[in-house]
């Protein structure tokens, strides 16, 4: 059972997201709170798995309660759940410790995904969301074509074909759990495959990894 605190300052959005929660199996809502400050409160009475986290707020806002509750219960999960599809507040959200970033527009599916994806300890960016960050990323300026030709060199790696594709997933902002499902293969599978591109490719991290896939021209994007 994913114990889950809902946080949003608006009573019928509140009720409306309970609502569809409930119809979650496995997914139960413990409390409600209107402001951030009322959530530090909440969390510390009922230590919810997954806190479901609105960014405007009077009192205290989503940001800044997420920043002071995981400072304070670093074990729970928090999804910020924002009508707002804007780069600067995922990118605050994710800097304050959130573990994902969804539209309030979302469907049951993606919220129930989003849920099981925090708690199993990943990150989890709703489609949307992911492909905004991967064109921002990509027009930001100074050009990025340009920035990335300053780079020094690197020699040529030859990478398996299926190397390529999980590389690709990875670099679209995919979890592991989904790039298994959309492959064929399992987690742990993924999980081998990012490891050998690290060690093969000299990458520590994931956005490393994304830089690589970018230069290589793996990533595209829907139009």
């Amino acid at each position: 059972m994913i114990r889950v605190l809902l946080v949003d300052d608006h009573v019928l959005v509140r009720a409306g997201i309970n609502s569809l929660l409930q119809t979650i199996d496995g997914v139960e809502v413990t409390a409600q709170a209107n402001n951030g400050a009322e959530a530090l409160r909440l969390v510390a009475e009922h230590h919810p798995d997954v806190i479901l986290m609105d960014i405007a707020m009077d009192v205290m806002n989503g940001l800044e309660a997420t920043a002071e509750i995981k400072r304070c219960f670093p074990q729970t999960h928090i999804i910020i759940l924002s009508m707002y599809l804007n780069e600067a507040y995922v990118e605050q959200a994710l800097r304050a410790g959130a573990s994902g970033y969804l539209l309030k527009d979302s469907e049951t599916e993606e919220i129930e995904l989003a849920l099981a994806t925090v708690v199993s300890g990943e990150l989890y960016l709703g489609p949307r969301v992911r492909k905004q960050l991967v064109e921002s990323y990509l027009k930001r300026s100074p050009d990025v074509s340009g920035a990335i030709a300053k780079l020094p060199a690197q020699p040529s790696i030859e990478l398996t074909a299926r190397q390529r594709e999980v590389l690709k997933e990875i670099a679209e902002g995919w979890s592991t759990k989904e790039i298994a499902h959309r492959l064929g293969i399992s987690p742990k599978t993924v999980e081998a495959h990012r490891t050998q591109l690290m060690e093969r490719l000299g990458i520590r991290d994931i956005p490393g990894l994304v830089r690589y896939a970018i230069r290589k021209g793996l990533v595209t994007l829907d139009k």
